[in-house]
């Protein structure tokens, strides 16, 4: 049993390891290489492949090759295509342009999205060949791949790829580790009765139904607003952190110089966070707690516009990364609890997937160029010498102006949103059943 759940360990380490490699420091690449007014497009591709990957492959996964091998298929591929991205920036140099790095990096987000779901598919069936409880062994297994996340950021930052293709390769050597283990895990057995399943539910679509429920149709409508805060994060506050290099006063503050580092406190607080959530839920109820989480993502980025590399700025630029765990686990894991209990046992599986969909689907796609657009406005200016057309305002006053009017604008959407939601999402707390 110890040696399943270490080889378990091993795989959610490795899957968030390659993801870590390069999602919270992609945006200080793009930047640097003169495609700032791209990265809402590098971030929207993962939420765009969330609508559909994720259940062709599950469904390939069903019917016919087991998930332990699709596990390790994809990250092969997504490995392959990541590497010739990294190649593209390595041969282009500093000119490389949308067109050279983006197909590569699209495809392989493609094959890498649906190994979340793949890795959770192997670990449950792992599990329960050894006669293990998922819902008590799965968790403890579940944080490593957060500690793999973090320490891959730990990695690029402090090696100094964090501002270079290098991240790229790096992400890749992960993928090929992962996609050759993954092929030892113990088999996960096809079902031979999907062959017959309907069209509907094969693809959960029956899930759909939810929307006549007018408690759930708000619910599900508010899940894809605050699904819209999700990655813009990811995609910009390192290349805000960094843009502070170009004051000479905080050039070389440690949060300017290791600002991936500094990002990282956002998932050791995630992981801590997890352990809230329980007691939270009982006590006040989904509708409390995600009214916590909209306030906690005005927060996180009321702060990090407020802040600043050393002093007291520092200390809210930390406040950001710590209040980020409240933030994601509120609204994700806990609007996921309140789907499991609100929906029938007939449609539970196709109802997360519908509350994906609207979140890390549609949500994170729409808020990728929304928040894009904001920057773009706030923070950049037409380039017409340059080979792109847009370039960070040279103007370092205004850059910097710029950069904390778009965390600010970013800030109200949330409150407005958490507002909304207290006033139209009719939920009576009853903590008998919860």
């Amino acid at each position: 049993m110890k040696a399943i759940k270490f080889r378990l360990t091993v795989m959610n380490f490795l899957i968030f390891a390659v993801w870590g490699a390069y999602l919270c420091s992609l945006g200080i690449y793009l930047m640097k290489v003169g495609m700032g007014h791209n990265i809402g497009k590098f971030f929207a591709i993962q939420g765009i492949v969330s609508l559909f990957m994720p259940t062709i492959i599950g469904i390939i996964a069903d019917r016919w090759v087991p998930a332990q091998k699709m596990l390790g298929i994809c990250h092969l591929l997504a490995a392959v295509f990541m590497a010739l991205a990294g190649y593209m920036g390595m041969k282009y140099g500093e000119t490389v342009t949308f067109g050279q790095l983006f197909p590569f990096y699209a495809i392989s987000v493609a094959f890498f999205m649906p190994t979340i779901a793949l890795g959770n598919s192997v670990s449950y069936n792992a599990l329960t060949q050894a006669g293990l409880d998922t819902v008590k062994a799965f968790p403890p297994i579940r944080v490593f791949g957060t500690i793999g996340f973090i320490a891959s950021m730990w990695i690029v930052n402090f090696t100094g790829f964090k501002d270079n293709y290098m991240q790229l390769f790096v992400s890749s050597a992960w993928g090929i580790i992962l996609g050759i283990y993954a092929f030892t895990l113990p088999n996960c057995p096809v079902s031979k009765t999907a062959k017959g399943a309907k069209f509907v539910d094969t693809f959960g679509l029956r899930a759909f139904s939810l929307f006549k429920d007018g408690k759930m149709c708000i619910f599900f409508i508010f899940s894809f607003l605050l699904g819209m805060c999700l990655q813009v994060t990811n995609g910009f506050a390192t290349p805000y952190l960094h843009a502070f290099s170009k004051i000479p006063e905080y050039a070389d503050a440690f949060a300017v110089k290791n600002n991936v580092f500094l990002s990282s406190i956002s998932q050791v607080s995630e992981t801590l966070c997890i352990l809230l959530i329980p007691f939270f839920l009982r006590k006040f109820g989904i509708k409390k707690v995600m009214i916590i989480a909209f306030v906690a993502w005005a927060l996180r980025f009321f702060f990090l516009g407020a802040g600043s590399p050393t002093g007291f700025g520092l200390v809210l630029l930390i406040l950001s990364m710590i209040v980020y765990g409240v933030a994601f686990d509120f609204f994700n894991i806990s609007g996921s609890l309140f789907v499991d209990k609100s929906t029938d046992v007939s449609i539970r599986s196709s109802a997360q997937g519908l509350f994906m969909m609207m979140t890390n689907g549609l949500g994170a796609t729409v808020g990728s160029f929304c928040a894009q657009a904001v920057v773009k406005h706030f923070t950049m200016v037409p380039n017409p010498e340059g080979p792109h057309p847009f370039r960070p305002n040279p103007d370092v006053t205004q850059l910097m102006q710029g950069w904390t009017n778009s965390w600010y604008v970013f800030a109200a959407f949330a409150l407005v949103v958490g507002i909304l939601f207290a006033v139209l999402f009719k939920y009576k707390h009853e903590p008998e059943k919860q």
